[in-house]
């Protein structure tokens, strides 16, 4: 019995820590640059941001992966498509959605180019007290 239980917790932890550095990406809950900056904070972190979406939103999480992409900050690890099952119909019938997944990684310099970015916003902050 022991033995299944350690199995049950391991299962857990695994699940909980690729859990950790996933972002689900909404187009109406939350503004587009609160996800790139949180995706920045998580690659901080974890040196590498799942964006997930589902359907509306997957050209939000798209432009978060190309804005990071392009200022130097990520690049592409994996790309994943899937469709998911939902019941959003009004007599409960069960409807497809379109859902993708984006794994990005840190890029070698992300790091100086996250202090350069604090050394600016510092620096303006600054001059803007003086």
């Amino acid at each position: 019995m022991e033995e299944i239980t350690q199995g049950v917790n391991n299962i857990n932890l695994t699940a909980d820590s690729h859990k950790k550095n996933r972002i689900q990406v909404s187009n109406t809950k939350k503004p587009l640059f609160f996800y790139v900056n949180l995706a920045k904070r998580y690659m901080q972190q974890h040196n590498e941001v799942e964006l997930s979406a589902l359907g509306m939103a997957i050209a939000t999480v798209v432009t978060i992966a190309e804005i990071l992409k392009n200022n130097g900050l990520a690049v592409e690890k994996k790309i994943t498509t899937s469709t998911v099952d939902m019941k959003e119909d009004a007599r409960g019938r069960p409807v497809q959605k379109a859902k993708i997944e984006i794994l990005l990684g840190k890029t070698e310099n992300f790091d100086e180019l996250m202090a350069a970015s604090a050394e600016e916003r510092d620096g303006v902050d600054g001059e803007a007290q003086g």
